[in-house]
């Protein structure tokens, strides 16, 4: 059969010879492809299609496998859950800070509820200053601008910021002087007393899609105008050109600039465009104050704030200064929050199906012993727990026996070794450490080993331990146990090799998969 665009196909073959497989960075250049390259065979059946290229090299894709990824960034209006602040009548998406730190799923719905409502709010964030920097770094990292690694929103004598002083600011994003600029924002709170001074957002992709419905030319207008936005103080003069409205190239919304107190001279527009310029940018100013747009709130000491400043506008009140607001802000960006989520989303993923494994596979025979595959498993992870084992060596000792799923334990007894431990080593390591994957590669080497260096080791092998080892080379020769010993990871493999050998007690028990979720989530971050 011929395939279609095969630059394209031979480009993204998913091998490991072509992509690395942890990182899924390609191993080639497009130029390195030869020229005339043609499919010499192709074959497809329910499992994939498989194609021999005319330059020898073999490719195979799953089925499905261009269905991945297809969201992109996230970053435009197709990625969002659009809002008015009627939406949000219930309640705002909020979590408790304990909770979010202990709790990846707890995380996971703050880190989703910023990405596609554009906002959240930690409750009972510790009142103590720089603390918005530890929220920051719990998903990402603090970009750093001329106010430093953080900035305090509260009056201050002769302000340049308009920001810093106790007068109403309208809807606005900040920062459209820079360029990239910073596209979130955290606001902690260390003090409210003041009559006034209450939080607002408005949703500038809603606003923005109004405008497209109701005024198309407007729109048109405010999406394709460079609008000039400069800041300047004694240490500072940041200027950045942009549209207000910043489109990606298929026309969907991906970014609002919208500061009026940053706005500079408009001076590429004369006559009626620069009419027709304002006419759209005081109708779309209009649209962000309608009523039903904003969403009002009260932030109060502990609450921190986190939202998108390239798409949400925010907004606050007028406060009196006797009873005093401090605000401490920093900002951070939309890429190490994504890329969090998604590791996060991923673990849990992985652990679920670890889980599925052990409730699955894991409850059938463990290589004529007493015990199923899961109780030992999980045998052996009690042991490492109770000698108060590293929690790396713990789960290694939990999942070195994985690679004995989908089969291949039954291989190992029918007389061809399946290399278990290499297997499971090399499945863990899209998730977890050397320190948890290089004891569980080595764990038969061990095995091995301690048959050699200690003489009454063999006495205390089960009998399939026993047939096992003769199909794993046996006790290594005086050279290899020296070697081996050696090596880095040597004594946290003949760990795990002994309680291995101990977790095989079908009177013992096993506490539960669930009992080391959060312990394995802790080593996967």
């Amino acid at each position: 059969m011929s395939v279609p665009h095969p630059y394209w196909l031979r480009d993204n073959c998913p091998c490991a010879e072509c992509r690395n497989p942890r990182s899924g960075q390609k191993r080639f250049q497009v130029g390195d492809l030869p020229d005339d390259l043609t499919a010499a065979e192709a074959t497809e059946d329910g499992a994939g299609l498989s194609v021999l290229w005319s330059d020898g090299h073999r490719s195979f894709y799953p089925t499905g496998w261009d269905a991945a990824d297809q969201d992109g960034d996230h970053r435009t209006e197709h990625g969002k859950r659009l809002w008015e602040a009627a939406d949000f009548a219930r309640g705002l998406p909020e979590a408790d800070w304990s909770s979010y730190l202990a709790d990846p799923e707890e995380k996971i719905a703050v880190l989703s509820a910023v990405r596609r409502s554009g906002f959240a709010v930690l409750r009972g964030v510790p009142v103590e200053e720089r603390r918005v920097l530890a929220v920051a770094r719990s998903f990402g990292y603090v970009r750093d601008t001329n106010y430093g690694e953080l900035f305090d929103v509260r009056v201050e004598p002769d302000a340049v910021n308009f920001a810093f002083t106790d007068a109403a600011i309208a809807p606005h994003t900040d920062n459209p002087y820079r360029d990239p600029v910073p596209t979130l924002q955290l606001l902690h709170c260390l003090r409210n007393e003041a009559a006034g001074g209450d939080s607002g957002l408005v949703d500038g992709f809603r606003a923005a899609a109004l405008l497209r419905e109701e005024d198309p030319e407007a729109f048109a207008l405010l999406a394709r105008t460079p609008v000039p936005f400069r800041y300047r103080d004694r240490t500072a003069d940041l200027a950045a050109e942009m549209p207000m409205i910043g489109l990606d190239p298929r026309g969907a919304i991906r970014e609002i600039r919208f500061n009026n107190r940053s706005i500079d001279t408009l001076r590429t527009l004369h006559g009626a465009e620069l009419d027709a310029f304002y006419a759209a940018y005081r109708r779309f100013a209009g649209i962000t104050l309608r009523p039903e747009l904003q969403l009002e709130f009260r932030l109060g000491p502990g609450d921190c704030l986190i939202f998108d400043n390239t798409r949400l506008l925010h907004a606050r009140t007028a406060f009196e200064q006797a009873g005093g607001r401090h605000l401490q802000g920093c900002y951070a960006d939309l890429d190490s929050l994504s890329s969090t989520l998604s590791v996060l989303r991923r673990n849990v993923a992985a652990l679920d199906e670890l889980e599925a494994l052990f409730a699955g596979e894991g409850a059938g025979e463990y290589l004529g012993e007493a015990v199923t595959m899961a109780e030992h498993m999980l045998q052996a992870g009690r042991l490492a727990r109770a000698a108060d084992a590293p929690p790396a060596l713990v789960a290694a000792a939990l999942l070195h026996d994985i690679g004995h799923f989908h089969g291949s334990g039954l291989e190992l007894m029918a007389g061809a070794d399946n290399r278990h431990g290499a297997t499971a080593a090399a499945w863990l390591s899209r998730c977890f450490p050397p320190t948890v994957t290089e004891p569980v590669r080595l764990h038969v080497p061990a095995k091995r080993y301690l048959c050699t260096a200690e003489p009454d080791y063999f006495a205390k092998l089960s009998p399939a331990s026993v047939h096992t080892l003769g199909l794993q080379g046996g006790p290594m020769t005086s050279a290899e146990a020296e070697e081996f010993a050696a090596g880095p990871f040597a004594a946290d493999a003949v760990a795990v090799r002994r309680w291995d050998e101990a977790a095989k007690d079908p009177s013992a028990g096993a506490p539960t998969f669930a009992e080391f979720r959060p312990l394995l989530l802790e080593l996967m971050s």
